[in-house]
């Protein structure tokens, strides 16, 4: 633990009074948890609290209390800007990017770039509600009942439910603690790993319909044809890449989404011991872990696909032994 910059970071935050806080694009469950929970515990201790998503939050999470909240972009002054989860700053949207440099930065990406003024990076948490869930008390911020439900919704979506190879014996004592805080651990699972709604399951469907595999990789393509056909409302995969990564005998998954605009989201899981997906997505100007990692990538599906799959082979031929 760096003492001086946690006590940087309090100070910081004491003198605070109007707080934005944002996540990344297409958000997860650790940007969804870590957003609230550091925000509902801000504003607990009287702080003005703006919570931004430039896509707003997705609907498998709307039942985490604060959600409501949530708004897609920042208005009015403010005197403290907060990034969460975020390997760098062009993933918080295009909302931002007039804004300076964040004056607090916490995230547990491997990737991360430093780009607040206090950067608080812990790669070897298994979620950055994890490195909130040591810290808020450290800075007098209290977690509530609502405060732990964000929390461990950050911890059990990027664990995939503690089943991730960085799991660790801490991870699973902080989640404990969050459960006596009142935070409803098979709830929180079922609505964040499990539940899926009927758009959803028939979106899953046009993706598993093209699945292949090859070369040690398993993937397949969503198109904006299909998310229409569906009637799935979000830009992304809906977790589809987690049914992916749930496939024998293949050392690395992948799931493409066409966006619409020119553009392919690329969701990569390591499928096998010692492969770290985060360079190749690093390659495509993304970020993530060893086990999950993520890109964006200008081009058409086909073009973007075939590029992507040619650079996940070769990296996959020098990791594997």
């Amino acid at each position: 633990m760096n003492v001086e910059l946690i006590g940087a970071i309090k100070n910081r935050l004491t003198s605070a009074n109007k707080i934005i806080i944002a996540s990344h694009v297409r958000p997860d469950g650790d940007a969804i948890g870590s957003l609230l929970g550091l925000g509902l515990a801000l504003q607990n201790a009287g702080k003005s609290v703006q919570l931004v998503l430039a896509d707003g939050a997705p609907t498998s999470f709307k039942h985490l209390s604060g959600s409501e909240a949530i708004v897609r972009e920042p208005s009015g002054e403010y005197d403290t800007f907060i990034t969460v989860d975020c390997a760098d700053f062009k993933r918080t949207g295009k909302i931002f990017e007039n804004f300076g440099k964040p004056d607090i930065n916490i995230d547990h990406h491997k990737t991360n770039e430093n780009f607040g003024a206090l950067n608080l990076i812990e790669a070897e948490e298994v979620a950055t509600a994890a490195i909130l869930t040591k810290y808020l008390p450290q800075w007098g911020l209290a977690i509530t009942q609502p405060v732990a439900a964000a929390l461990l919704t950050g911890i059990i979506t990027d664990t995939l439910g503690f089943r991730t190879p960085n799991t660790t014996p801490e991870a699973l004592r902080q989640a404990a603690a969050l459960m006596e805080t009142g935070a409803d651990l098979s709830k929180i699972y079922m609505q964040a790993l499990v539940s899926k709604t009927f758009p959803a399951a028939k979106y899953w469907g046009a993706g598993l319909s093209n699945i292949k595999h090859k070369d040690g990789i398993v993937w397949c393509a969503l198109t904006v044809e299909d998310r229409k056909a569906a009637g799935y409302g979000g830009n992304d995969d809906a977790d589809l890449i987690n049914l992916i990564s749930a496939i024998d005998g293949n050392k690395v998954g992948m799931v493409f989404v066409e966006q619409g605009n020119n553009h392919v989201k690329i969701s990569w899981r390591a499928l096998a011991d010692g492969i770290d997906v985060s360079p190749i997505a690093k390659h495509f100007q993304g970020g993530g872990h060893a086990a999950a990692a993520g890109a964006d990538i200008e081009g058409n599906l086909s073009e973007v696909q075939k590029e992507a799959l040619k650079v996940t082979r070769e990296m996959l031929k020098l990791q594997s032994p």
